[in-house]
């Protein structure tokens, strides 16, 4: 089998330049691994600090998380993440969406027919790079979706299409595979 190996180094704790460290520190003591994704990001604490702060204020934004979920599965597929894909698969099945609902937010659409339409919305930005369709606009807003949640919805899409691009660029390996390669060294 064949290891995948990160273009970026994948920093800890201790490898991490010094004004990085304090971030790790507190995702470690938080989730208690870290996150491939942020061990690579590490390596410019100016981005790290930018995305941790970013996604910080979006935590306390008005989408639910389930809708969050879809928007990130979307954005996932588009990029071909697959740390993207792995991480919110699961994030998504803990917050109890079902398989099928996980297959169609990846194809950018949704059983939740207000999620279907924010996703199509969000999906000409992502995608074809294009402004949405006045009609898009007007039947997200038609949903229930308000002008604060539209706005929450494309600063989420472009985070997450951040993390995908570093994922993708980096060639960064799923989350454990790291570890699991320390271990195989170290017996």
């Amino acid at each position: 089998m064949k290891t995948r190996i990160s273009r970026f180094t994948v920093h800890d704790d201790l490898s991490a330049p010094e004004a990085s460290q304090p971030i790790l520190k507190g995702a470690l003591a938080g989730a208690g691994q870290l996150p491939n994704f942020l061990g690579v990001l590490a390596g410019s604490p100016a981005a790290l600090r930018g995305y941790t702060r970013f996604r910080a204020e979006l935590r306390h934004g008005r989408l639910p998380a389930i809708t969050l979920e879809r928007i990130s599965l979307a954005v996932a597929e588009h990029f071909g993440s697959e740390p993207g894909l792995d991480l919110h698969r699961r994030v998504a099945r803990q917050a109890g969406l079902p398989l099928d609902d996980i297959a169609l937010a990846r194809e950018w659409d949704a059983h939740d027919q207000a999620d279907a339409v924010l996703l199509r919305y969000v999906k000409d930005l992502v995608v074809d790079h294009a402004t949405p369709p006045e009609h898009l606009h007007e039947e997200a807003r038609e949903s229930g979706w308000t002008e604060e949640q539209l706005l929450e919805a494309i600063a989420y899409a472009s985070l997450e299409c951040f993390t995908a691009m570093v994922n993708v660029a980096g060639d960064v390996p799923l989350d454990g595979s790291i570890e699991h390669d320390r271990r195989l060294k170290a017996a």
